[in-house]
């Protein structure tokens, strides 16, 4: 057969092109190359570059829509790499270029959408679904095949920095955005679809002291009942094509050098057939970080044996000294062809053999590539969260004379953008070039450059040095702050303005000008919150930016006291992509609206809640605890254990504060209010391969139109371990005009609701079932009763409901 024959099957074209290959060929297609390594100075592809990095072939191409110019020189690049590869190597092989989908497309010219733990706000997978098509056809467009998105991380700790590129903390919320996710980058035919790369596996959140990177410590039946599961519905629900490995280690072993994770349990227990590609760097820092190898070549054979297939970004243990090795008979060239495999057959399967080049008509890229502003507005307006509204003081009155925006998120459009976002990543770029980025690796980068060289490199950090990532956040995205969406919805207003501090403490301060514009308003908006960054130093929270309390920095605070201390009401805004301690704010404001890293169509959405125009109806995607000591503190906790204490517990508080949440899991208020009618349990008893089947009414009873999130949980039975007092089994967001009623109905697998046994099985035990339903994890409305009967069973895991609004 000729492997260039498309009409053979993917996987029968790669097996017949791996017996053309030689050993280097084949290690070359397990690793990439960073796009600006192989252009010179003056920004084209130079030919010494490609000869010397891709003259042997090459797996993937990665940082080609960050740094490297317009969307136009972007796909000049990316036709120009697939162009070399096709007709001046030996075998033809073209590349995978991969790109950051976190939020978006990162890069010049695409649209941006709200962070992930804003996504998970609004409960909505179906928009993140249609979220992800877009980004796929984006990516498609652009020449990009691979999207390293999502992250499927159950996070439940609070200090942990990358909580908000997170869908949260329940194990429901996170699979069913998650798969919405997979299947949007995923669907339709195959050679126009993109790679969906889950991350981080596994327990990457759950680390020492809420540390990125540290050590990971969880049992099997924890690995496999929480943290497993997102990645499994993935992998089962919607085909999922790639995984990245954690960075962590498990039970002492480093997650990327782990055959026991990589692929006992993620190939022949959650049946994963797709490529392990590694987040960057992680052999490099099998070496030099764990010490779990003394040399590349050891950690690039010990990442061969556990399954990883693929190293990201640049080769240092995938490298020709490896493959020396293999052909010494040192390690075995079978680990070797079987990730090569993988990685071939989905390259003949996306069509890359047959036509890997990006469009390049400009007025279809700019079109496809500005798509999608009104979902990204409709996402952040349903991410809003209203968690104080005392005295009805929200929604505001267009009869309000005047308003004080305060704050230092009140006049900033950057405020919006979480990491992995464009803007951020410029703010990365100027914090490289003025020294106050935290990045190891950059110290004395210039030593030794030949001084033409020296100059040129010079010139380029002087021009990162000048970004505006403000204003290129205003003039890419069209977007408004939040003061800007106040005064267009309130013209006959006086909207004063001023920030009082920055996000940090270092940062400049004019306190007294913002008291002196509160005392004067008739009602304060105060933006305020956190700061998503890469190894910026500038940040609160992001990759990179951990912390080991929950308090917001003491001059945001110290602004917060000041201006309540006028008497004048404060609705707090809150940015902010995890939990913080919130009792100094919630106890000096009226109101307090949560609003994550809203992207750029925030402003004007946050204003539209702030005036009614939108009734808020986002709820908590993670639990906000009441202090850094309860941490970590999730809904899902054990009968018996952290705030779910009982009656029959001998300890069952702190001796300081109360052990319970100060805003629990799924806790969000409205402008109006919900009626719950009374559970209909058509299955009161069912078998462990039955369903459970329950209805109910839900009624607007108050004045506006509002949407309600209506939550089931359920009480389980298990015999001989442990299981939490209650979990999120269904969920269903129902929009509701004034006084309207709908039916809202959950068919849930039992299979859906086992666990698995100290024997490791995935099992149902038989026995009572008390379903909760209600508006908040910790605000039951009703409840009922149900009964698994039979015995024990094993069975396959299934993952989500079916619901029906009606």
């Amino acid at each position: 057969m000729n492997h260039l024959d498309p009409s053979h099957p993917a996987e029968a074209r790669a097996r017949h092109l791996l017996e053309r290959m030689t050993t280097t060929e084949k290690m070359h297609q397990l690793t990439g190359v960073l796009a600006n390594t192989l252009t010179g100075f003056s920004g084209g592809l130079d030919r010494g570059s490609l000869d010397r990095l891709l003259g042997e072939g090459i797996g993937q191409i990665g940082a080609l829509f960050v740094g490297t110019g317009s969307l136009g020189t972007v796909v000049e690049l990316s036709n120009g790499i697939q162009r070399y590869l096709m007709e001046r190597t030996r075998l033809g092989i073209p590349a995978l270029v991969h790109n950051e989908t976190l939020n978006g497309v990162l890069g010049e010219g695409f649209t941006s959408f709200p962070t992930a733990i804003g996504l998970a706000a609004t409960w909505r997978p179906e928009l993140v679904g249609e979220m992800a098509e877009l980004v796929r056809e984006q990516m498609v467009t652009a020449g990009a095949r691979q999207a390293l998105a999502p992250v499927l991380d159950v996070a439940r700790d609070a200090r942990w920095g990358r909580v908000h590129e997170t869908f949260g903390e329940e194990v429901l919320l996170v699979s069913a955005m998650g798969v919405a996710y997979a299947r949007g980058l995923q669907s339709g035919d195959p050679r126009r679809s993109v790679l969906a790369t889950a991350k981080h596996f596994l327990g990457y959140s759950s680390t020492e002291g809420g540390q990125n990177m540290a050590a990971t410590h969880a049992g099997p039946r924890e690995l496999r009942d929480v943290y497993a599961v997102p990645f499994e519905a993935a992998i089962r629900e919607a085909g999922l094509a790639s995984v990245m490995n954690s960075y962590s280690e498990i039970d002492g072993v480093p997650v990327g050098l782990s055959p026991e994770v990589l692929d006992t349990l993620l190939r022949d227990e959650l049946g994963f057939t797709g490529t392990v590609v590694s987040d960057y760097r992680t052999l490099y820092y099998s070496v030099v970080r764990q010490g779990a190898a003394p040399d590349a070549v050891t950690a690039g054979a010990l990442g061969l044996r556990a399954g990883l297939d693929v190293e990201l970004p640049v080769a240092y243990g995938y490298t020709d000294e490896l493959a020396a090795a293999i052909d010494r008979g040192d390690v075995d060239v079978a680990l070797l062809d079987r990730s090569v495999l993988r990685v071939l057959t989905q390259k003949f399967a996306l069509g890359l053999f047959e036509d890997p080049y990006a469009e390049t008509d400009p007025i279809v890229l700019t079109e496809v590539s500005q798509r999608g502003r009104e979902l990204s507005r409709t996402l952040a307006a349903e991410s809003v969260t209203l968690l104080e509204n005392r005295a009805g003081v929200l929604p505001l009155a267009p009869t309000h004379r005047s308003i004080a925006v305060l704050g230092p998120h009140a006049d900033s459009v950057l405020a919006g953008f979480a990491n992995y976002t464009y803007p951020p990543v410029l703010e990365m770029l100027r914090g490289i070039a003025t020294g106050e980025a935290r990045m190891a690796g950059w110290e004395g980068a210039l030593d030794g450059l030949p001084e033409s060289v020296r100059a040129e490199v010079e010139a380029r950090m002087e021009a990162m040095r000048q970004l505006d990532p403000e204003g290129a956040a205003r003039e890419q995205y069209g977007a408004v702050s939040l003061v800007d969406g106040i005064r267009a919805l309130a013209p006959d207003a006086v909207v004063t303005t001023a920030p009082g501090t920055g996000v940090m403490d270092s940062e400049p301060q004019d306190i007294d000008a913002a008291v002196a514009l509160a005392a004067e308003a008739e009602v304060v908006v105060l933006a305020i919150g956190g700061r998503s960054a890469a190894f910026s130093g500038r940040a609160t929270e992001g990759e990179g930016s951990d912390s080991a309390t929950m308090e917001l920095p003491a001059a945001q605070l110290h602004l917060l006291e000041r201006v309540a201390a006028t008497g004048t009401p404060v609705i707090a805004v809150l940015y902010a992509g995890k939990p913080y301690d919130l009792r100094a704010i919630a106890a000096q404001s009226a109101a307090v609206v949560a609003v994550y890293y809203p992207g750029p169509e925030g402003g004007a959405a946050i204003a539209d809640a702030l005036f009614g125009v939108t009734t808020p109806s986002g709820k908590l995607p993670f639990t906000v605890p009441r202090h850094i000591g309860q941490v970590p503190i999730y809904q899902g906790q054990k009968r018996g254990s952290g705030h779910r204490r009982t009656e029959h517990d001998q300890f069952q508080s702190y001796v300081d504060l109360p052990n319970t949440p100060l805003y629990a899991f799924g806790h969000g208020l409205s402008y109006t209010s919900f009626e719950y009618g009374t559970i209909e349990v058509m299955t009161p008893t069912v078998e462990p391969s039955g369903m459970l089947q329950l209805a109910l009414t839900v009624r607007n009873t108050g004045a506006v139109t509002g949407a309600e999130t209506v939550q089931v949980y359920l009480r389980l039975p298990g015999v001989g371990v442990t299981r939490p007092e209650q979990q999120l089994a269904a969920f269903a967001k129902v929009p509701l005009q004034p006084g309207e009623e709908r039916t809202v109905s959950f068919d849930i697998p039992v299979t859906q609701l086992g666990f698995t046994s100290a024997e490791g099985r995935y099992v149902i035990d038989p026995g009572a079932v008390e379903i909760r339903v209600g508006s908040a994890s910790d605000d039951i409305r009703r409840t009922a009763t149900a009964a698994i009967v039979g015995e024990r069973s094993a069975v396959d895991r299934s993952f989500l409901p079916e619901t029906r609004i009606s």
